[in-house]
């Protein structure tokens, strides 16, 4: 627990001017305050950026901070306020699904749509550690409903992550949102609708507490040697029957087990070459980091990041996130050996 009487006297000195006093001040609030963030923005590279924006503007406004609401909730206000202004700026982020419907077949030849902002995976590194990060964070970040949020106007997003994962109140998300409490009690009225109708029963959660280690990590493992070795047969296995397939930057995405045996067939089994997995988390979830044999750089190069959906024992969804520098956010080198794994 933090010596209020040292937070007490850090708060004094950062209106004096002191900076590094103000860092100590906002040190233990970094991770929960860019988890929000990413909630918001659906990008870890846009919640790097509106967090550090919020800190310069809280760090310029803490004269202004009178001490009537905590710190925390002060800080969540200059945040979330900052957010707003980036969402409004930016547009929602989409995954595959946003675009259109599925394919039936494998699209070899598929292109990146670089006009697209495209929904980002988010490390668990980043989540709020301790006893006080329950569970909940974590469903707080798994993709349906990350994803989900990007289909609400910024208004709706901000008051249901305010009320429903931080616990403000109704009044204290007025005064964040310079509204009056029955605007909130609609926009959260229809949040909550709107999310409903997009995110499972069960969140991934519940479905990994079902789990024991050996088995979660069992699939993990039998996934990625599926792929190493080129294995369809053992990746079908592990698939369940509705399995969907989607690999932002890239527009086309699969729904069955048809349409994705024959899209893993085709493409990262058949035509990409040699693989190298990596086990990691991301959004509360299951995922690997992908390594494909570079010839250039003389081992395998950073490619993409891979969050597993799981219902039961099998992988109802992979969402693979194309692009070295979602395996980097990750901190995981850009490159491996040879004799990797």
């Amino acid at each position: 627990m933090r010596d209020t009487t040292a937070g007490d006297r850090d708060l004094t000195l950062a209106r004096e001017g002191d900076d590094a006093a103000f860092t100590r001040l906002v040190a233990p609030l970094r991770r929960e305050l860019h988890a929000h963030c990413y909630r918001m923005l659906g990008s870890t590279h846009d919640a790097d950026d509106a967090l550090q924006d919020a800190l310069v503007r809280a760090w310029r406004g803490l004269g202004g901070f009178e001490g009537r609401a905590s710190l925390r909730s002060w800080l969540y206000t200059v945040a979330t306020r900052t957010c707003l202004t980036e969402a409004q700026r930016r547009g929602r982020r989409a995954l595959p699904v946003d675009l259109g419907p599925s394919s039936d077949r494998a699209v070899a030849d598929d292109a990146p749509l670089t006009e697209v902002a495209w929904l980002g995976p988010y490390p668990d590194a980043g989540l709020p550690a301790g006893p006080q990060a329950r569970y909940e964070q974590r469903e707080a970040v798994e993709l349906a409903f990350v994803a989900a949020l990007q289909h609400l106007p910024g208004n709706q997003r901000a008051a249901l992550l305010l009320f429903e994962v931080l616990g403000f109140s109704v009044a204290e998300i007025a005064a964040v949102m310079d509204t009056s409490t029955a605007s909130v009690n609609s926009a959260l009225q229809r949040a909550r609708r709107t999310v409903a109708e997009k995110v499972p029963d069960r969140t991934q959660q519940q479905m990994l507490r079902d789990l024991d280690d050996a088995r979660l990590r069992g699939i993990v493992e039998g996934y990625s040697a599926a792929l190493e070795r080129g294995d369809a047969d053992a990746l079908v296995a592990l698939l369940t029957a509705d399995v969907t397939w989607s690999m932002p930057p890239l527009r086309h995405w699969y729904r069955g087990i048809e349409a994705v045996t024959d899209f893993a067939t085709t493409v990262p089994l058949g035509a990409c070459g040699a693989w190298r997995r990596v086990p990691t988390s991301a959004n509360g979830q299951p995922a690997t980091a992908s390594y494909l044999w570079d010839d250039a750089a003389g081992g395998f190069g950073a490619f993409a990041v891979d969050v597993l959906s799981l219902r039961g024992d099998r992988i109802a969804a992979v969402t693979t996130f194309i692009g070295p520098e979602h395996v980097a956010a990750f901190g995981l080198p850009p490159v491996l050996g040879v004799g990797h794994g």
